[in-house]
């Protein structure tokens, strides 16, 4: 049955076999070490980021002086990452399980994940696993698709129909995102949304004409030239918490009580 789906390692290994030109996987438009460095700096922390994926955002934070490790239970998206390591780069790579990390407790001053926790069924455990591992006082960032966006819908058809990339995968509302949190002690520091650009809508148009030989541009001018006008007015319309209930993902930072 659909509501039974999971989302397996299978999933994730031949997503990243077909994904190993990094070029061609969407970056995160930065709003993960963006977020983050409004908040620490990086210089000799300890950080972990969990279903690593493509690491783009753990080498960003490893070049701006952290000490990471990027955690992955598929070795193709860790050959990704490794491909991508320049000569002077730092970052450790681990092939381990989010549900039983390999490290001792307390061991990290700030774990992050994007794209992990939707795709489990037991989220609760997930984080759990997050905060033993992560010291006191030290930051939690969990970013997810959020729950009210026609995405949702698309998603799910594709679900129901088992053609979905991962398997399964589920949403979250920031409300609902950040009462998981609470829920395992942690302290609420600051939840944000985002929108895609380009739109999700003409990324998947793009995924899905790419088998018939035609390949659209992956940052078309339009949409470019959209965000440069409209840049101010999207930033001052985010920082709004309703606005969060628009938005295609989510993400929320949180503290754990020192």
């Amino acid at each position: 049955m659909a509501s039974r789906k999971i989302s397996k390692r299978d999933h994730w290994d031949r997503f990243w076999k077909g994904s190993s030109r990094i070029e061609e996987v969407y970056a995160n438009e930065g709003r993960i070490t963006e977020r983050l460095l409004k908040l620490i700096r990086p210089e000799g922390m300890r950080i972990l980021e969990v279903g690593a994926g493509s690491g783009r955002d753990g080498l960003l934070l490893s070049r701006a002086g952290g000490e990471v490790v990027s955690l992955d239970y598929s070795l193709p998206s860790l050959q990704v990452i490794r491909e991508q390591l320049e000569e002077d780069d730092t970052l450790s790579l681990c092939c381990g399980d989010a549900f039983a990390l390999p490290f001792g407790d307390e061991s990290f001053d700030l774990v992050f994940h994007q794209g992990l926790l939707e795709h489990f069924r037991n989220p609760d455990d997930l984080i759990a696993e997050n905060v033993r591992v992560l010291k006191p006082g030290g930051y939690i960032l969990v970013d997810v698709p959020q729950r009210y966006h026609y995405y949702t819908l698309i998603k799910h058809c594709f679900i129901a129909l088992g053609a979905w990339f991962a398997g399964w995968e589920c949403e979250y509302s920031v409300r609902e995102l950040e009462g998981l949190l609470r829920r395992h002690s942690l302290m609420i520091v600051t939840s944000y949304g985002e929108w895609f650009n380009p739109p999700i809508w003409y990324r998947i148009l793009r995924k899905g004409l790419m088998p018939t030989g035609i390949k659209l541009p992956m940052y078309p001018r339009l949409f470019t030239a959209i965000r440069k006008v409209f840049g101010g007015v999207r930033t001052s319309i985010l920082r709004h918490r309703w606005a969060l209930y628009s938005t295609l993902v989510i993400g929320t930072i949180a503290r754990k009580k020192g």
